[in-house]
């Protein structure tokens, strides 16, 4: 993999690079068999009834999709446009544009648009302990999405964006992505009890959008996603990020291979231990550094209290009164007393005036998975302080 591919992209257009290109015609055959190559590495085969070749387009024809253990996905005419073959053997693609989605099954219909992969660098081989053996994208992009069902657009999302950004040194990569404008139509709900509660609660339109953004380092195997953040109107926003450890290239090599022996054996109900025994020793590996939950409030909380509370026959604020006394109640049947009034003041706090509710957990150092599934069959009342969990409310 070059680290310099995106300036060498921009400066494509030249007149030297385009007649030098001009001189070396593409093999459309090596390219598919290297991305085929890359892609069962990752868990699947790609395959094509036939390839055509005009400068640096190669179209794909009839393309077919057919992921590990999964039943095979046509999926057409598939576009590769700016591709230039490295001295290495490998290819990079300006951009992969796959066409439209219109499938319908059983009342309903989805449909997706302007499907592209931007970016691509696919590997002369396949494998190793670096990013040079696998096959990575820059951008990831589609346009308008859409669910309907029965005639009525249940589902849709304006477009979505991902980024993928190899850090200079090639240590790792930082990414992320949104998927904008967000609709949910729950007004279709046919159980009598959830279309009241959608109603009381407002829920009949739900929108918003989801983003997400983090790294991933190679050495230590460090991914940190700082945020998955769903942000919803009159709702409120929901993030959640957490911080692992361990997740090396042969941490990931290991695992595609303990997916692919058991997809090899005949036998699937001995696979499936086979595998889950192997995913165990897999997690031994990998260590916890840090996780975080922040619900930010927009309006949800006092909707949710005054629907439980009629429930009851009572009003939200004497529901929210009830929650305040009941919290300690419960929490000390966990003996968890250092965390125990932490909780219940963060609960009477956002209960009485909702803006935020946060729980993190910090450990003074990476705790080994292997000690969190330990405490946790053993004395699960260590796990707060195992993990360093900490909640707040309102800050």
């Amino acid at each position: 993999m070059k680290i310099y591919r995106t300036t060498r992209l921009m400066l494509s257009g030249a007149a030297f690079f385009s007649l030098a290109g001009s001189a070396f015609a593409l093999d459309g055959a090596d390219l598919l068999k290297k991305i085929n190559a890359a892609y069962e590495a990752q868990g699947g085969t790609i395959s094509a009834d036939g390839i055509n070749i005009d400068g640096t387009t190669v179209t794909l024809k009839n393309v077919t999709v057919k992921p590990t253990g999964g039943e095979s996905l046509p999926i057409g005419e598939v576009t590769l446009s700016g591709v230039e073959e490295d001295e290495d053997g490998g290819y990079y693609i300006e951009e992969a544009a796959f066409p439209d989605i219109n499938k319908t099954g059983d009342g309903v219909t989805v449909t997706a648009q302007e499907l592209t992969l931007g970016g691509i660098s696919v590997p002369a081989t396949p494998g190793g302990d670096t990013l040079d053996g696998m096959m990575l994208y820059e951008t990831a992009h589609t346009g308008p999405l859409k669910v309907v069902k029965d005639g009525t657009e249940v589902f849709s999302v304006l477009q979505s964006d991902m980024n993928l950004t190899l850090r200079e040194d090639e240590s790792g990569f930082d990414f992320d992505g949104a998927f904008k404008s967000m609709k949910a139509d729950l007004t279709k709900t046919d159980d009598p009890k959830s279309k009241d509660a959608i109603e009381k609660l407002a829920l009949q339109h739900v929108q918003g959008d989801i983003t997400m953004k983090g790294a991933w380092e190679l050495g230590p195997g460090t991914i940190d996603v700082s945020e998955i953040g769903f942000d919803l109107t009159n709702i409120g926003k929901l993030n959640l990020g957490f911080k692992i450890s361990g997740y090396t290239m042969p941490f990931v090599k290991s695992m595609q291979d303990a997916m692919k022996e058991s997809e090899a054996n005949p036998n699937k109900e001995q696979a499936q231990q086979a595998l889950g025994l192997a995913m165990l020793g897999l997690m031994q590996q990998l260590s916890f550094e840090g996780a975080q939950v922040r619900f930010e409030d927009a309006s949800i909380t006092k909707r949710a209290l005054d629907y439980a509370g009629s429930q009851q026959n009572m009003s939200g604020k004497q529901m929210a009164d009830s929650l305040k006394a009941m919290t300690p109640i419960m929490l000390a049947q966990l003996n968890i007393p250092e965390l125990q009034n932490a909780v219940s003041a963060a609960v009477n706090t956002f209960l009485d005036d909702p803006k935020s509710l946060t729980v993190k957990a910090t450990p003074e150092k990476p705790v080994p998975f292997p000690m969190i599934v330990g405490a946790a069959m053993g004395a699960p009342n260590t796990l707060p302080q195992v993990l360093g969990v900490k909640v707040s409310a309102n800050d």
